[in-house]
């Protein structure tokens, strides 16, 4: 999905990471992503922004406050929450980072309290922003 400036969205191949624009771990897990995602094969919104809204609601997804603590991958009609998503993210970017994958096989009732426990702390362990993250130039057309 791409948000347009008119405020259309529009179909285009690329997985589309919903995070929490005033978290710094979410901030630094985006970092991390588009470092390690030559090909440009993710997209990027806060859950907190316009586009961001608009895809959780296109999706189903209900958007208050406490779907902040979970980022959102979307790929064409596909929705992955917490510790799904990030282990998504890892297998989406290859190398050695999708041998995270198959953290999978642990039950997804103890990967997910582990992520619930990391994501309610997050602002307490690693911070937190007062306005979301302002993409450079360069990456602006990697977010939506």
């Amino acid at each position: 999905m791409r948000f347009l400036r008119r405020g259309y969205l529009e179909n285009v191949d690329k997985t589309v990471v919903l995070f929490d624009g005033v978290c710094n771990l979410c901030n630094s897990t985006v970092q991390f992503i588009i470092q390690h995602d030559p090909h440009g094969q993710f997209q990027f919104a806060s859950q907190q922004s316009e586009a961001g809204q608009k895809l959780l609601a296109q999706h189903g997804i209900p958007a208050c406050n406490a779907l902040a603590d979970s980022v959102v991958v979307i790929e064409g009609s596909r929705v992955w929450l917490e510790s799904d998503a990030a282990l998504h993210i890892l297998y989406r970017l290859g190398g050695i980072w999708s041998f995270a994958y198959r953290f999978r096989w642990l039950p997804k009732f103890f990967r997910d309290s582990i992520y619930r426990w990391v994501a309610r702390n997050r602002y307490r362990i690693f911070g937190r922003r007062e306005v979301c993250m302002v993409p450079t130039p360069e990456l602006r057309g990697r977010f939506l």
